[in-house]
């Protein structure tokens, strides 16, 4: 007897159908998992065999070949463990046939309890649009299946709990769909940022149109602190962007976080990390690469602290990411894309000690011109603002407690009415760093006298045609805060202005 039973698999980020087949034949009792199962799949049995056993079942006594299907593609996780239980006691006769438009995802333990597994939102959007009714899912899982709008999710506690809602005694009750996600408190605002006015306007032209951004000063003048505090400007997840983030973050086993997280990802990796952990990697032999730092931080931010001490090899995997908004990683295993449009939040010393510029500096210029060479005139020509961080003065200190400083939400609110511009000019959730070339012309026009600004100092700083249009691009951010039509010249003279380590280069 052949038995038929849903689940699906994850490739990527991006879910398909995997039809679970079981035959029972004759010979001496043995299991066999075919269809291109990885290690964790092929354990699956002794997991079922003993699960079974717990819950009162017997083991069939003949031999049973599982097939998954698409047999041609590699099936990795645990989450097949509940649907081979459910298609060998199919198989046996031990349940009846399963609903032909239901899909079953999980793993089991050896006494029966359904764990979570990874990708789970991304398996039951792909049930829906396979046209299936219903998803059964481990109860951790629930609340990031339950996005998956136009689907029954139902949470599953245990193997007898399922058994007993297929056999009509105790119908499982549906997941709701999710609530708005409440914000908490946060602790971090610009409120206690003392002084730092002209970085903090850099981080406002930032947050407003999405630009990428190098923080560079010395130690203890406040660059990791505002940089912690950026996310408290940005706009809030949309609830395209907010499936977006839970469907990544659900194929490392982070769906139940990201579902209780409101606020944006903000990933700040180590500077000792490698450009697998950064940009994605595979994480066992014969697996497809999993997610890296800048996946985790799509549509959020990525805070590289002590940037020039970061390898060479994990700045310039950066590159591509940056222009396209996603990774392609190929490994002998497969290749596969994920998702990596974040905002990158850069922090340096302006030289090895970190004292350039002041009395206290020990660094020959040759040293110091050294160090700055650790980046790539191709990865700084990506980073849109280049701001010189200044020492805090002490006025700025001795006032705290008797001055208000700015706050994080006073800050956000300018910044949602350039979004606003933004998106009624150029489409929803299209911000001004997304420009495309073809569009500069019509979009961010320059008046007389900003064009011939322009003109001159593309020679003074030997600008790149790419460097060219970023500076057009905060030039029209800083002309939308300004509630500014067009391009003048007092916004291109503060956008260029942020080319710090191009005037250094021209110089």
């Amino acid at each position: 007897m052949v038995s038929r039973v849903l689940s699906a698999g994850l490739r990527g980020i991006d879910g398909y159908i995997v039809t679970v087949e079981c035959f029972l034949s004759g010979g001496l009792p043995r299991l066999d998992i075919v269809g291109l199962p990885t290690g964790a799949v092929s354990e699956a049995g002794e997991r079922v065999r003993a699960a079974m056993k717990h819950c009162g079942f017997d083991w069939p006594v003949s031999r049973l070949t599982v097939n998954l299907a698409p047999a041609d593609t590699k099936k990795a996780g645990t989450a097949y463990d509940l649907p081979i239980l459910l298609s060998i006691l199919a198989a046996a006769g031990e349940i009846n046939a399963l609903p032909p438009d239901a899909v079953f995802l999980g793993e089991l333990s050896l006494t029966g309890e359904i764990r979570p597994a990874c990708g789970v939102l991304s398996m039951a959007l792909a049930a829906r649009d396979a046209g299936c009714q219903s998803v059964f899912v481990p109860t951790q899982n629930a609340a990031e299946a339950a996005y998956a709008s136009g689907i029954t999710v139902l949470p599953v506690r245990s193997l007898g709990e399922l058994i007993s809602h297929l056999g009509g005694q105790a119908p499982l009750s549906p997941c709701p769909a999710p609530p708005p996600p409440v914000g908490h408190p946060n602790e971090l605002d610009f409120r206690h940022v003392m002084g730092q006015h002209a970085v903090k306007r850099a981080l406002e032209i930032a947050a407003a149109g999405g630009h990428n951004v190098l923080l560079s000063g010395s130690p203890g003048s406040g660059k990791s602190m505002m940089a912690k505090r950026f996310p408290t400007i940005l706009p809030p997840l949309t609830d395209g962007e907010r499936l977006e983030v839970i469907r990544v973050w659900s194929a490392v086993g982070l769906g139940e976080e990201a579902v209780q997280r409101a606020e944006r990802p903000f990933r700040a990796p180590h500077h000792n990390s490698s450009a697998n952990a950064v940009a994605g990697g595979s994480g066992a032999a014969g697996r497809l690469p999993t997610p890296g730092e800048i996946t985790l931080a799509h549509r959020g931010v990525l805070f590289l602290d002590e940037f020039p001490e970061f390898r060479r090899d994990v700045l310039e995997t950066l590159r591509q990411p940056m222009e396209d908004g996603r990774v392609t990683i190929s490994r002998v295993a497969g290749q596969v894309t994920y998702p990596a449009n974040f905002q990158l939040i850069a922090a340096m010393n302006p030289c090895k000690c970190g004292w350039y510029g002041t009395d206290r500096c020990t660094c020959s210029q040759s040293s110091v011109q050294q160090y700055l060479r650790r980046l790539s005139g191709p990865l700084l020509d990506r980073i849109d603002l280049q701001v010189a961080v200044q020492p805090v003065q002490y006025e700025a200190l001795a006032a705290r407690g008797k001055t208000e400083e700015e706050s994080s939400a006073d800050i956000c609110a300018r910044v949602l009415a350039a979004r606003q511009i933004q998106y009624q000019r150029q489409g929803e959730g299209v911000c001004n760093a997304n420009i495309s070339p073809a569009e500069l012309g019509t979009l961010c026009p320059l008046e007389a006298d900003a064009s011939r600004m322009f003109a001159a100092a593309f020679q003074r700083l030997g600008l790149t045609a790419r460097a060219h249009d970023r500076v057009l691009r905060v030039a029209r951010t800083i002309a939308d805060l300004d509630g500014a039509s067009s391009i003048e010249a007092a916004h291109l003279a503060e956008a260029l202005q942020y080319r710090t380590l191009d005037r250094e280069a021209a110089e």
